[in-house]
């Protein structure tokens, strides 16, 4: 089946996706009150796409990247954020709770990670990443699996 014949379940249940963007709408609301700047949700949130493979939120999310004051640097090396000396210690602690939660049908989320992220993350700000990662993925499956377009950008956002 090719992706214009793929069913858009964001149009084809409306409610349903209704409800996944309210979801989605609290869980930011959870996110701000805990303290997660807009710095640390993109990055978090681009990471995960990436991971997952989601070109179409990858897209979404550097744009609000962009918009949140990240450079290219900043979001080129997430790939490589380990090896990387651009991102603090909470921004690494809540990438590594995104590989974490994309891959957690491997191994759930190990007991080493949560003790070292949960040593840099207040409990509150934990949770609200946590909530942000389950909806991400979320999101991403609906689109991977509806095969949402990513066509090259023409004009001023093109990059050429």
């Amino acid at each position: 089946m090719t992706a214009e014949r793929r069913v858009h379940l964001s149009r084809s249940a409306r409610p349903a996706y209704d409800a996944l963007e309210a979801f989605s709408r609290t869980v930011g609301d959870v996110a701000a009150a805990a303290g997660i700047d807009d710095r640390l949700r993109e990055l978090t949130l681009i990471h995960a796409s990436q991971l997952n493979g989601c070109a179409y939120c990858v897209r979404v999310h550097v744009d609000r990247a962009v918009a949140a004051g990240l450079g290219a640097d900043e979001i080129a090396q997430l790939p490589a954020w380990r090896e990387s000396g651009v991102f603090t210690a909470r921004e690494r602690a809540a990438l590594e709770l995104a590989e974490s939660y994309v891959f957690i049908h491997e191994e759930g989320i190990r007991d080493e990670v949560y003790d070292r992220v949960g040593g840099i993350l207040s409990e509150e700000e934990y949770v609200a990443l946590s909530w942000l990662l389950v909806s991400i993925n979320a999101f991403n499956r609906i689109t991977i699996a509806g095969k949402y377009p990513v066509p090259p950008r023409r004009g001023a956002d093109s990059g050429q």
